[in-house]
């Protein structure tokens, strides 16, 4: 188990990173985390939900997402309450003190969904969620400590050196753990170093003093990781994911909702050469764009009450008035009508409110979640699309004659009459390396070479060479109980050996 002393340490992008190195041994891997808290989610295999990061860890381990992987998905809806996601469908919306008193009726579950990813797998790399340090949510717990003690799992701990404060806060990490979660580490990874890696050497053994944790490794940082699908909305805050590279191209500018939900859509879009991404921080005016896209949000109606208050309607209105396109993406695209209206209080206090009223469609949420994988063609280039569906609610109006994609004998999306202003359901739509380029020449964009799904594979790879290189993944193999005599190389995968379990 990949456990961190805090958020957004790398844990996601270690656990990929080593299921891909194995993967590469020869070895059958499956990614797990038992509870995950995020917006940016996934359609599994067998049609639920899981968080975005652990269908990239099942890409990474070559097998097909399964809402086993991740059975506790927490989808924040305000600042204390959050919608839960058990084993891929929707079981309520509690708020946070509520969910502490009942997350340890969802260990069963849990452990359920361990079992059944674990079947005829060599290893699973268990990622886990926040840090074991927050001892105040010990008791009950399924995402951490409670759940490597449920399951007797050990764990290495990871610390980010790029933020500061790693030794304390491995060291400290050592120290408020009660003793037998402390017993169960079996050593640290230092993530995300810049620079001179011998500078840190008496700094790590500082560490190993103070724990008795061995050193397995210093992770330089790995610059490609911006390329693959990021965990959580900290993710944005990387400042070159706020702003465009350079000028002079067009501008595809993205507000930055407070529950920005399934925004990695917008990574295809991040990797073309001739494309400036500029995300719209609180505060800010929206910058003269091409092209204004309104991303997915879990509680649309809360952010379409942020972005007036932003006065970012007043900015988007003069944008469609100037010619400029917009383009929503699922809560997006139902921020873009009429109306949305919440008659069962689904989002909170039931009611009904005003869209932007750039679509003539009206969108009427429901406690009923559309969760598919989907396929079809995007209408005004003739191009194929895949994607997938998560959301509450439908759609209707007279725009919806002038549908975005055709999905299998059905429509989904609505156009406005001049094609400046259109919306869809669909995620990932972007994803589509012949659909994209067609899009974007719309905008003036210079076609490209990318080829978004290599570059995901591609970013995959490397990764895992570069764990090779810097982690002890033989020590990792001897901690999870294999004997590492009997370890393939990357270089004789295809002939590798089963793993034999060590006694224990």
């Amino acid at each position: 188990m990949i456990q961190g002393t805090g958020s957004h340490v790398g844990k996601s992008v270690l656990v990929a990173g080593l299921a891909r190195a194995l993967l590469r041994r020869g070895l059958k891997v499956a990614p797990f985390k038992p509870q995950n808290m995020s917006n940016n989610a996934a359609v599994a295999a067998d049609a639920g939900e899981i968080g975005r990061a652990q269908a990239l860890q099942a890409r990474a381990a070559g097998l097909a997402p399964s809402v086993h992987m991740n059975p506790v998905l927490l989808k924040p809806e305000g600042e204390t309450g959050a919608q839960v996601i058990v084993q891929g469908k929707r079981a309520g919306t509690m708020r946070a003190a509520e969910y502490g008193r009942r997350k340890a009726e969802l260990l069963p579950k849990v452990l359920e969904s361990f079992a059944a990813v674990g079947r005829g797998m060599d290893i699973v790399l268990v990622e886990g969620a926040g840090s074991p340090a927050e001892v105040n949510l010990r008791l009950g717990d399924i995402a951490n400590m409670g759940f490597a003690e449920a399951a007797d799992v050990p764990v290495v701990i990871v610390g980010d050196i790029d933020r500061g404060g790693v030794i304390a806060s491995l060291v400290g990490t050592h120290a408020v753990l009660a003793g037998e979660d402390r017993k169960r580490i079996r050593g640290f990874i230092v993530n995300k170093l810049r620079g001179d890696a011998g500078l840190f050497a008496p700094g790590a053994a500082r560490v190993v003093a103070e724990t008795g944790w061995p050193n397995l490794g210093v992770v330089p940082w790995f610059d490609a990781a911006r390329l693959l699908p990021a965990e959580d909305a900290l993710a944005l805050l990387d400042p070159d994911v706020r702003r465009g590279d350079e000028k002079g191209k067009p501008v595809v500018a993205v507000p930055h909702l407070p529950r920005i939900a399934n925004f990695d859509d917008l990574d295809p879009l991040r990797a073309e050469p001739g494309v400036s991404v500029v995300l719209v921080e609180p505060g800010m005016v929206f910058p003269d764009a091409d092209l204004i896209v309104i991303p997915g949000s879990k509680a649309t109606i809360a952010d379409l009450a942020f972005l007036r208050a932003e006065g970012w309607d007043i900015d988007i209105a003069a944008h469609v008035r100037r010619g400029g396109r917009v383009l929503g993406l699922c809560g997006g695209y139902q921020m873009l009508g009429r109306t949305i209206d919440d008659p069962e209080g689904v989002e909170g206090a039931a009611g009904s409110v005003a869209g932007l009223g750039l679509l003539d469609v009206d969108t009427v949420l429901a406690a009923d979640k559309t969760t598919a994988a989907v396929s079809g063609v995007h209408i005004g280039t003739g191009e194929s699309v895949t994607g997938y569906e998560i959301h509450l609610g439908r759609t209707s109006g007279s725009d919806c004659s002038r549908p975005f994609v055709e999905l299998g004998g059905r429509v989904d999306g609505a156009g406005s009459a001049d094609g400046a202003v259109a919306g869809t359901y669909v995620h990932g739509i972007f994803a589509a390396d012949g659909f994209r380029p067609k899009f974007l020449a719309g905008l003036g964009v210079p076609a490209s070479r990318v080829r978004y799904e290599t570059l995901v594979e591609e970013t995959l790879d490397a990764l895992a060479a570069h764990l090779e290189r810097h982690v002890d993944i033989d020590a990792l193999l001897a901690i999870a109980g294999y004997r590492s005599a009997t370890i393939a190389t990357p270089a004789t995968a295809t002939t590798a050996k089963r793993m034999t379990l060590a006694p224990t």
